[in-house]
């Protein structure tokens, strides 16, 4: 059996230098994904059209950034019951605040997993993408683990960093 890959979805393709950070992140794992540009509101129907036909191809988690309405996230986990983390781009005169609430606030019952608006959110969105798939994949599990584990070394070498600047 194939593993699950990871379907990145974007409303525009001007979302994509904020998008590289879910991207990187995917790649680090060694995560197979696939990119598209789709709109909820100018391709409804191809997008839907994809949706089925990832999810039929062994697609595990869609991972769908847009701005400003941001319908995106919600049109797609209308369509299909896999997980959806929605990344709230930060675009527009509101910065991403609308984008945020047109991701976060999904009615009862057809859930996205919503994640901080721009690059910080987008980078989040690659991590917990991997977290989901992981459930299922040992490896990745412990490869997950040994990432959080190396940024915890990280902030802890910094930190004795400073306290040695700090002395002199």
């Amino acid at each position: 059996m194939t593993k699950p890959f990871v379907a990145v979805l974007m409303g525009s393709d001007s979302d994509l230098p904020v998008m590289q950070a879910t991207l990187d992140v995917l790649k680090s794992f060694e995560i197979t994904t696939e990119v598209k540009v789709t709109s909820a509101h100018r391709t409804p129907v191809a997008t839907h059209s994809y949706v089925t036909d990832a999810e039929a191809r062994g697609c595990g988690v869609f991972i769908c950034a847009a701005g400003l309405a941001a319908h995106l996230a919600g049109a797609v986990a209308g369509i299909t019951t896999l997980p959806v983390i929605g990344v709230p781009i930060d675009a527009g005169p509101l910065q991403g605040m609308d984008a945020l609430l047109s991701t976060a606030m999904m009615p009862g019952g057809v859930p996205v997993a919503t994640v901080a608006i721009g690059s910080a959110g987008a980078k989040n969105a690659g991590y917990l993408a991997a977290q989901i798939l992981a459930t299922g994949d040992k490896e990745l599990a412990l490869a997950v683990k040994a990432d959080r584990q190396k940024n915890a070394e990280a902030v802890i070498a910094k930190d004795a960093a400073l306290q040695e600047r700090l002395k002199g």
